[in-house]
């Protein structure tokens, strides 16, 4: 048997480069990895593509790496932080908006092997023609926008293609874990994680009880064990925040 059980995060992580891009798991604070998070930010990591469903509220988990000036493109549908959006119009950061159901079909293909396809979301919009800003340049002026996507007609409805994620690395949490990698999640953190830890070449997961192989039923388990590459348990801490409540080089 492969014990994928590891006890210290920093060291489990310590092999991600900057510049990765690194897909997460979680809606809010829900089903968060917040001790693998804060744990690439005390590794320094910068430079990072992050691929996660929203920022969340507050200076924690993804909120602290976007404090900390640490993500250099966000892949999202929901960055709800207000102080996100200083950074994205100061042309510090990217932000690619993808709508929620196609967001997580895109780390499921790209989990599955596919490489494309095609939906009605998104159709007709900024988000496909071409015109939405990807980002923009210190003086405030659209520096870049996302590509336009191809457009196909099938029934009669317009479509268009997008494509899977395969991100560098992914980091999930779930509520319990065995040594084999096996996960099962628990009411609604069961919602990107599962997807984020199938689109990542190398996959981390903390978990908040870690079983004996075998312990988890066949029914219980939610995400087999081939997608996780190492188990490590979430701490009982409450997610860390710089000490700072202004992210710099954001304007207001």
């Amino acid at each position: 048997m492969i014990d994928k059980f590891r006890t210290d995060p920093a060291v489990a992580l310590a092999p991600i480069p900057s510049g990765s891009c690194i897909a997460v798991g979680g809606f809010g604070s829900s089903g968060r990895p917040d001790t693998l998070l804060d744990a690439l930010c005390d590794l320094d990591r910068r430079d990072l593509h992050v691929v996660v469903n929203n920022v969340g509220s507050d200076f924690t988990g993804i909120g602290r790496l976007l404090a900390e000036g640490r993500i250099r493109r966000l892949t999202a549908s929901f960055p709800v932080l207000p102080e996100f959006y200083d950074v994205y119009f100061a042309g510090n950061v990217e932000l690619e908006l993808i709508p929620q159901g196609t967001l997580a079909e895109r780390l499921r293909a790209g989990g599955a092997g596919i490489p494309a396809f095609y939906t009605p979301s998104g159709a007709g919009t900024m988000l496909a023609d071409g015109t939405f800003p990807l980002g923009y340049d210190a003086s405030g002026d659209v520096a870049a926008c996302m590509p336009e996507r191809e457009r196909r007609e099938f029934g009669g409805r317009e479509h268009v293609l997008e494509y899977g994620i395969v991100a560098d690395f992914a980091l999930v949490k779930a509520c319990q874990g065995d040594r084999r990698g096996n996960l099962r999640f628990r009411l609604s953190a069961r919602n990107f994680n599962p997807l984020a830890a199938m689109s990542g070449r190398y996959t981390f997961a903390e978990v908040e009880h870690v079983v004996e192989a075998g312990e988890l039923g066949p029914d219980d388990i939610h995400l087999p064990g081939v997608f996780v590459d190492e188990v490590l348990l979430a701490s009982a801490e409450s997610p860390r925040q710089p000490a700072y409540s202004v992210i710099p080089g954001a304007t207001s």
